[in-house]
Formats: C-alpha cells, sequence, structure tokens
C-alpha cells in the first residue's frame, strides 16, 4: 500500500478540527502535542479524513491518515490515497463549504423530522437486557403523564431472538403489532436496536454462513469477533446480497408490524480486522462505512460510529458519555457535537441525558443537578435524546425543569427542521462553531457554547453549582431569553439559576427587516 507523506508549516494563530469525534475536547488542534491514526480506533465515535483550519485551509484524504501536531508543524502520513490539500478559503466557514461542495457534497433529503422536532425516549437506561411489552407502553405512558411531548421511542437490544435473527422474542413480546399500535396512537414513531453481529449457531447463522454472507478471517474461516455482548460472527456488508438479506429483515418488522426506523449499533472499525477476507476488498473503516450506508434506506435512524458518510441523512450520535461532570460526562457533548458539524456530520444528536453508560450511571450517586444541566445542555442540540427515566428519579422540580427543557426543544423544532433542510442544500452544520459564524473574533478556543444556525448563541451552566457564567458575545445586539438584551462584543457575566439555560437571539439589521 502506497503512502503519502506531507509536512505543513503552521500559520501564526492558526487552529484546526477534524480526524476523530471524540477527540472533540482537544480541539481545535495546533497549540499543543496531538498525533492520531484515524486507522486505528475511533474510540466509540465517527470519524472523517479531513482536517480544516481557521485560516481557511484543509487536508483531505480518500482513505485514512496519520496526522500530528507539533511545534508549529502538521506532519501527515496517508496509508493509500495522495493527501490533498488547498488554501485561500479564508475563514472555518469558508473551508467547510468548500471541502462539503468538493468532497461529501450533502444529500437533498433529511432524517425522519420527528427526531428534531421532539425528544427522543431510549429504553437502554431503563430496561437494559429486559425490555418488554408491558414495559415499552408503562414507559410511553409515563412520557406522557410527566408533560413530555411524544416523540420517537427506540426499544433498545434483546427485544429480539439471538442476534442476528431479527424476530420479537415472543415471551417478552406477546403481541407487538399491538404493542406499536398504540405507541402510534400515544403519538410516538418506534424505533429497533440492531446490529451487524449473527449469534453462533443461531438459525441466522446457519442461513447465512453456508451462503458467504459473513466475514471471514485471515485465515479463510468465518470470523468470530468478541464485542461488548459476547462472541459474535459478522456480517459481511461490502457484499450487496448481505445487505438485500438484512434489508428485507428490517422491511419485514416494518410490514408486519409497523415499526418506523432502526438504530443501527456498532459498526465500529475495532470489530474488524486489517486480514479479513469479504465480498469486495475492504479494510475496517471501510466495514464501518458499509454498516452504515444500510441505514440510507430508513429516514429513521440512528448511528453511533461512522466513517465518511457525512453530508448524508444519517442520524450521528455521540458515544455513550458517563454520568458525571467532567471527564467524558457533561464537559464532552459541545466540543464533541461541534466537531460533528465541522465533519460534515450535520444531524447530529447528544448521548442519553444524564449518560448513557450504565455501569456509571446508579441511583446511590445520582447527581440531580447534573440530570437538569444535561437536558439543557442537550435541548438545543439539532436531536435531544432522554433515557434513564427522570419521572422515577427526580423530584417534582428537578423533573420540572427537564419538562421545561423538552418543551423548549419542541418549541424550536420547526427552525431546527428549517435548518436541517439547509443542511441537506448546503452540507452546513445545524450546531455551529462560534468561529465558524464569526471568523476574526478571538472565538476559536470557545468550547462551552455554541450556535444554533446563524441566529442563536446557546450558553448551558457546564458546572456543578454554577449559577453564574461567563458568555461571550460576538458583534450584534443579542436578545436573551430571561429579556435581557446585550450589544456586543462583549464578555458578560450571565445568571444560570438551576432552572435557565441561557439562549440569545441575534437581533436582526433593521436594513433586513425592512
Amino acid at each position: 500500500m502506497s503512502k503519502h507523506e506531507l509536512a505543513v508549516k503552521l500559520l501564526a494563530d492558526e487552529y484546526w478540527w477534524g480526524g476523530r469525534v471524540a477527540d472533540g475536547r482537544s480541539m481545535p488542534f495546533g497549540h499543543a502535542l496531538h498525533r492520531v491514526d484515524l486507522s486505528s480506533a475511533h474510540l466509540g465515535n465517527q470519524a472523517c479524513p479531513l482536517l480544516i483550519s481557521s485560516k481557511g485551509r484543509f487536508v483531505w484524504s480518500e482513505t485514512s491518515f496519520e496526522f500530528r501536531f507539533e511545534d508549529g508543524w502538521l506532519s501527515l502520513q496517508s496509508h493509500g490515497d495522495e493527501l490533498i490539500t488547498g488554501e485561500g478559503y479564508g475563514t472555518l466557514k469558508g473551508v467547510f463549504r468548500h471541502v462539503s461542495r468538493t468532497f461529501f457534497p450533502p444529500a437533498p433529503a433529511i432524517p425522519e423530522p420527528l427526531l428534531f422536532t421532539a425528544p427522543q425516549y431510549n429504553l437502554w437506561i431503563e430496561l437494559l437486557y429486559e425490555p418488554t411489552q408491558e414495559k415499552v407502553l408503562q414507559y410511553a405512558q409515563d412520557v406522557l403523564a410527566s408533560g413530555m411531548p411524544p416523540g420517537v421511542i427506540m426499544i433498545d437490544d434483546n427485544w429480539h431472538e439471538p442476534y442476528g435473527n431479527w424476530r420479537f422474542h415472543s415471551g417478552r413480546f406477546p403481541d407487538p403489532k399491538a404493542m406499536v399500535r398504540e405507541l402510534h396512537r400515544m403519538g410516538f414513531k418506534v424505533m429497533l436496536w440492531v446490529c451487524p453481529f449473527v449469534s453462533p449457531d443461531s438459525p441466522a447463522f446457519r442461513e447465512l454462513e453456508p451462503s458467504g454472507l459473513l466475514l471471514k478471517g485471515s485465515d479463510g474461516q468465518t470470523a468470530i469477533r468478541q464485542w461488548w455482548n459476547g462472541y459474535s460472527a459478522v456480517l459481511d456488508c461490502t457484499n450487496p446480497d448481505t445487505v438485500n438479506w438484512l434489508h428485507a429483515q428490517l422491511d419485514r418488522l416494518q410490514a408486519d408490524y409497523g415499526i418506523d426506523g432502526f438504530k443501527l449499533d456498532a459498526g465500529d472499525n475495532e470489530f474488524y480486522e486489517a486480514g479479513d477476507q469479504s465480498y469486495a476488498a475492504s479494510t475496517p473503516n471501510g466495514q464501518c462505512e458499509a454498516w452504515a450506508r444500510v441505514g440510507l434506506k430508513y429516514p429513521l435512524n440512528e448511528y453511533r460510529a461512522c466513517w465518511r458518510l457525512a453530508g448524508q441523512p444519517l442520524v450521528q450520535r455521540l458515544k455513550d458519555k458517563s454520568h458525571e461532570w467532567s471527564g467524558n460526562g457533561l464537559d464532552a457533548l459541545i466540543p464533541d457535537g461541534l466537531a460533528q458539524g465541522l465533519m460534515g456530520y450535520a444531524y447530529n444528536c447528544p448521548d442519553m441525558i444524564g449518560g448513557g453508560e450504565f455501569l456509571s450511571f446508579t441511583t446511590s450517586r445520582l447527581d440531580a443537578e447534573l440530570f437538569v444541566r444535561y437536558a439543557q445542555c442537550s435541548a438545543l442540540f439539532p436531536m435531544m435524546q432522554f433515557s434513564a427515566a427522570p419521572w422515577r428519579i427526580l423530584d417534582k422540580e428537578h423533573l420540572g425543569y427537564c419538562v421545561d427543557a423538552a418543551k423548549l426543544h419542541a418549541r424550536m423544532g420547526g427552525e431546527i427542521v428549517a435548518l436541517a433542510e439547509h443542511a441537506a442544500r448546503t452540507g452546513e452544520p445545524i450546531m455551529r462553531h462560534m468561529a465558524y459564524e464569526f471568523p476574526n473574533e478571538g472565538m476559536e478556543t470557545v468550547q462551552d457554547q455554541f450556535m444554533l444556525g446563524s441566529d442563536w448563541l446557546v450558553a448551558p451552566a457546564l458546572k456543578k453549582g454554577m449559577r453564574v457564567r461567563e458568555v461571550v458575545f460576538p458583534a450584534g445586539i443579542w436578545d436573551g431569553d430571561d429579556g435581557s438584551v446585550v450589544h456586543g462584543p462583549t464578555k458578560q457575566a450571565v445568571p444560570v439559576p438551576l432552572g435557565r439555560l441561557p439562549h440569545y437571539r441575534k437581533r436582526m439589521p433593521q436594513s433586513h427587516m425592512e
């Protein structure tokens, strides 16, 4: 395999983004040692062979590359195709729009609009590996009883027979068609969790293995891989017959039961090996991309791991976060979300409110304030997703703040859908870095606030006990949710009582209103 090397001298006050979404807290790059090999693990999230800078420069490759920032230089080595560079695009926005048009032009479609206009409700934290028809319906009833709007409800792992055998488990779901019908009546759309794994010695395995639809290891034997739920065979999604087989299973679920869409989990490049034998020559990253392409058929979809495919109508959720203020918790939502947008993953979703890492999320260490701030931080992302039931774990006051956050998201739903439609035309992020909208105003290192489109500045409280926070306001007049009016550019300490998510709308110039 050919290698291409490149050394780029960094400019004064130049900042870079790209590579792996899970490195969001380390971005922007350029002012500290940072090195990444994009052919290795993506740390449980999306990645893209792209780097872009605040000075309008970029590096792109069709295949993975290694990069290193050190001592004023960016050093790169490609493991395949050449490294393509460009400059002269002025700003972060200018260079992003160029690379979007050139390398991953947006598909003219958006995911299911309900994903943007109402909260999502994932049953993982509440039900774990024991979902039942009765428990699913009870959760949905509790959503409505708490005052939250209905949205997409996701039935997670173990609703099914052995992995790869995508049929409702008859003991846990005696009448799934009636269940889905009732959920629809209540105003929900229904997603089912699926993955690319197949339990050995199951009916699906015995069907797929002799047909050559499963991935083979370097020894030519069917690969059995360890993942978080044990050992399984793996679908070879570079094979069109494999994809057709899987689509047939998912289409049957839609036709027979009225299922609306699918959460397509796993597919991380770490579950594949460089020597694997597949239908089409591929790499671990290529298999990750092939799994992501499976979901393009379904407007109601969700992914957590992806390689390339920026600009496509795929929902990209952040990797599992912990129930903690810092480390891989609330502090990571905005930096990682901004990284998603700057890599072309416009339809992004934070992790489950309160944290989706169930081992770190127990009622014995529940922090009610943290849960509320998670909900507020998520409320003006393009999407928000509950899992742990706030009506079960919170008192009336803290529950009320979460209901307020959910209702705020629903009120903003029309504007968020309009931004999603804009992304489908232009490729631009919905959730935007401050430096994207306001170049040359010293915003490059701001990681704790963001823009929703061009008009809304969102500045959540992100630290325990915080009741005042500093907000950086760019040039313009900003109308606050609390009735305040701020004239930028300025920095101001603003009150953040527990019930408040500070958000400000940029006032349109008078000439634009006439």
